[in-house]
């Protein structure tokens, strides 16, 4: 049985507790009288602006009917945008149609099935000083019929490896490269991308044709990118136009022993009672770029991915949208490097310095142990207090003040 302690008839624990509030109480007292921690308590909760929700909450019955009937034609704001988007992709149709002669000239020339004229090659770079001193440096060369025979440059058909080089500049693209790829994709000569036909859902395919090869039989390998251009009705101000929300690849007819996608690996297998050992030989998935045309599904049951298959298949989205708005309408600068070098001046000027998150050092003595970061947002209901005064919240209450501001 406990031995409790009484003192006056008043047990000896229900007089320490007591002592110990009174001394937090003083304590705290003596602490929030420092002009010098309120000082610096006020501008912590200065510099942390205030939260929109905390002050519609704040609003009258009648405004906040009348925001309500804002958020109604917001939504109906969000259809519209759906419905202009829709002709937008309908816009994009039309107009590859009239870009596709020009795509189908430039893969003869990267093919080399035809060969440029003198007007067609002809381009002033912002390097032709440069080229025409080299020019003026040729003509002073003289050489001999012979010499000159035995000189010439070598003169390959088309462009070789256009589209590999492309895929070796990209970063986004590279990064998916392995070194038993690129046999593979340097017979790849063309990409193209396909949209859905009118009064379809909102898709587009993007079609890789590859020159016959040792690897597989295809001529053509595909990937369709699902859209949708609607608000959610959980969530509709989210919308910010069509999003890609699923993809389907294609069937490679690998030649035999050539699919980089699969590795063999043995293995040895003990017999549970014979106890012999005997090595067996299991096909496992390699990576490889041409992973690419066997996507990970998007969930259609209503069940969530979890957070590495949401990764893969917003990585894989970013591709295709890449693929599609970039790559393909610029391949020639992806293949010299200027398209890369202005996407990389874009991202330095949106690049900004990182935001500043609000901390304060405190300890709590509500059975808390130890010193606990608190976060400024969390003041951001105490922010009107005043230099002389705080809030008389419990939570600051119980605060032994232990600030350590600008950390």
């Amino acid at each position: 049985m406990a031995d409790h302690s009484f003192s006056d008839g008043v047990p000896s624990d229900s007089v320490e507790a007591a002592k110990n509030a009174s001394n937090t109480e003083k304590l705290t007292d003596q602490v929030m009288q420092n002009p010098r921690v309120l000082a610096a308590l006020q501008e912590r909760l200065d510099s942390v602006p205030h939260t929109p929700s905390s002050y519609i909450e704040t609003l009258p019955k009648a405004v906040k009917r009348r925001i309500n009937a804002l958020k109604q034609l917001q939504v109906r704001c969000a259809h519209i945008e759906a419905k202009f988007y829709e002709e937008v992709h309908d816009l994009e149709r039309k107009y590859a149609a009239l870009y596709q002669p020009l795509f189908d000239k430039r893969r003869e020339f990267i093919t080399g099935d035809v060969e440029p004229t003198d007007a067609e090659s002809e381009w002033h770079s912002e390097n032709e000083e440069e080229e025409k001193l080299a020019g003026d440096m040729k003509n002073k060369v003289v050489i001999t019929e012979k010499e000159a025979a035995t000189a010439e440059e070598p003169n390959p058909k088309g462009i070789p490896e256009f589209w590999f080089t492309i895929f070796r500049n990209v970063d986004m693209l590279s990064e998916l490269v392995q070194e038993y790829d690129e046999p593979i994709l340097k017979h790849l000569q063309d990409i193209k991308v396909k949209f859905s036909d009118p009064g379809q859902p909102m898709s587009f395919v993007l079609e890789f044709h590859f020159e016959p090869n040792d690897y597989f039989t295809n001529s053509v390998l595909t990937k369709t990118y699902k859209m949708k251009s609607e608000p959610d009705k959980a969530d509709p101000f989210s919308f910010e136009g069509p999003e890609i929300v699923d993809c389907d690849g294609c069937t490679i007819d690998w030649k035999k022993g050539k699919n980089v996608t699969v590795k063999t690996i043995k293995k040895k297998q003990k017999h549970k009672g014979r106890g012999t050992v005997r090595t067996i030989t299991k096909q496992v998935p390699n990576e490889s770029f041409f992973n690419f045309f066997n996507p990970l599904k998007a969930s259609g049951d209503g069940e969530s991915l979890d957070e590495d298959s949401e990764f893969t298949l917003a990585s894989d989205f970013e591709i295709g949208h890449f693929f599609r708005e970039r790559i393909v309408p610029r391949a020639v600068l992806y293949f010299t490097g200027e398209a890369i070098e202005d996407d990389d001046n874009v991202k330095r000027k949106k690049t900004h310095a990182p935001k500043k998150t609000t901390r304060l050092h405190v300890t709590f003595l509500s059975g808390l142990e130890g010193s606990q970061l608190f976060h400024g947002q969390n003041l951001r209901a105490h922010s009107p207090c005043t230099a002389q005064k705080l809030p008389s919240s419990p939570r600051f209450r119980q605060l032994q003040v232990f600030l350590i501001c600008g950390k």
